[in-house]
């Protein structure tokens, strides 16, 4: 409803008269505060209301105040009756709301921004695991590049070590490049030693037999590619690897021998 509708609609001159419920006379006077048009018509109504009371009634002399005043009360002086004010329930009900309201709005914005830190927090969380993702993922690439040129480059024999009697199903591979003496062992097929044990590889010359340690395999678990770089210091005849005790054996414990392969 417009406020003019408002105004049309009888009910202030109704409020005026004091003819509506406490609901209603309350509901016009947030109206009367809220719109400037409706508090105006409202004194307009009353200055009319008084206007026409005093054109109409009869004026009063002294003596006929008080001749009246003597027919109703007596000789004896009327008593003042101190009225209380009403309380004004609907204020102190707006304020209550009010506060509830404020106290609301705090709870839901500190509560809203511990979920955005949390949520910061998480994506920092997850920002950082990605970064060390993506090192890691970089690091493998390299590393996967270096073992394909290994593997590709021409000048490198392969030689395959085969299981023995101590471990018929291991096996493992060497990439040997004479130029460089560098040897490469690929351990896939060997189990993890036991502890205290280590790997230790071997060039053999085969007539006589004189073996070469060319180096210990002591991470064998922590590689998961299990990919090693050793070198050879003179021209070998085959290569094989033996279970030996930590820190290595200065010949191979031959009833350890767990992979040979001839060039």
């Amino acid at each position: 409803m417009s406020t003019q509708d408002y105004i049309e609609s009888g009910i202030l001159e109704l409020y005026v008269y004091g003819k509506l419920n406490e609901a209603e006379m309350e509901e016009v006077f947030k109206m009367a505060e809220q719109h400037a048009e409706i508090k105006e018509e409202i004194i307009a109504i009353e200055r009319a209301v008084l206007f026409l009371s005093s054109s109409v009634s009869p004026r009063l002399s002294g003596k006929n105040y008080e001749d009246i005043k003597s027919l109703i009360f007596g000789k004896e002086e009327p008593k003042v009756i101190e009225l209380k004010p009403k309380t004004n329930w609907s204020s102190y009900l707006g304020w209550a709301a009010a506060l509830v309201f404020l106290l609301g709005g705090y709870y839901y914005h500190m509560q809203k921004q511990e979920e955005a830190s949390a949520q910061l927090v998480t994506v920092e969380n997850e920002k950082s695991k990605l970064q060390k993702d993506l090192v890691d993922l970089e690091f493998t690439n390299n590393e996967n590049q270096e073992l394909i040129a290994i593997i590709r480059d021409p000048k490198n024999i392969v030689v395959p070590l085969l299981g023995q009697d101590v471990a018929p199903k291991s096996y493992a591979k060497i990439y040997w490049n004479q130029e460089t003496k560098k040897v490469y062992v690929d351990g896939l097929g060997l189990p993890n030693p036991p502890e205290g044990m280590v790997y230790q590889v071997w060039s053999l010359k085969l007539n006589p037999l004189t073996p070469e340690s060319i180096g210990l395999i002591e991470n064998f678990g922590i590689s998961k590619k299990r990919f090693f770089e050793m070198s050879a210091s003179f021209d070998s005849e085959a290569f094989g690897i033996t279970l030996e005790p930590a820190g290595g054996s200065p010949t191979p414990t031959l009833e350890q021998l767990f992979t040979l392969g001839k060039v």
